[in-house]
């Protein structure tokens, strides 16, 4: 009966978070390596949820778990030397393609659509090459939406540090993004960028 019990809760917390944390492994890791990586968070978590004890709140616990995952993939070897060999296309696939990568609202006419995946598919582009401590952070904070005292809880650092590395990289993304993307607003006054001399400036500028 209890391993029964245990099936069905884990498969309740397979739907309710495989969505996001999917998503958020796209957002630190990439495309390629997401799928991979949500598989063997779930294996995890699944292995470990006998001895989940609620001593924090479950999704802080799976996304600790996920992080965890993400970071060892990315300090892997193998990651890092095919770390900029990744196709652009990847970068304009997955759920939030057609949405503001901040608001996750839908743009309501095909053009605007488009504008906005460019713009989306820039700062994705930017926050991926993020140094690995500023990428987290803004990954948990602003995209995931997550509150500092949650991801203090997930990074196991303290509130203040959250605090100080949060406004580092709000202050690093803001300086790249206003030293190599050209803005403007669009006919309905919302903020857009220029893609096609972006990022190949901020490339360049890193070699």
């Amino acid at each position: 009966m209890g391993e029964v019990m245990e099936k069905l809760e884990f498969q309740t917390i397979y739907d309710t978070f495989q969505p996001r944390i999917l998503r958020y492994l796209k957002r630190l890791a990439g495309q390629h390596e997401a799928e991979d990586l949500c598989q063997e968070v779930f294996i995890k978590i699944s292995q470990a949820l006998k001895n989940f004890r609620g001593e924090c709140q479950l999704s802080t616990w799976i996304y600790r778990i996920a992080t965890n995952a993400a970071l060892d993939r990315l300090r892997s070897p193998s990651f890092q030397q095919m770390a900029y060999r990744k196709s652009s296309d990847d970068l304009s696939e997955g759920d939030t393609e057609d949405k503001d990568v901040w608001t996750g609202e839908k743009m309501p006419s095909i053009d605007q659509e488009l504008i906005r995946k460019d713009m989306n598919r820039c700062i994705r582009d930017f926050i991926e090459n993020l140094p690995e401590n500023y990428r987290t952070i803004v990954a948990l904070g602003e995209l995931e939406g997550l509150k500092n005292n949650e991801i203090a809880d997930i990074l196991g650092i303290t509130l203040d540090t959250v605090k100080i590395r949060l406004h580092r990289a709000r202050a690093k993304l803001k300086k790249e993004l206003e030293a190599h993307c050209s803005f403007y607003r669009d006919e309905r006054n919302q903020l857009a960028c220029d893609p096609k001399t972006a990022f190949e400036g901020f490339r360049k500028s890193q070699k």
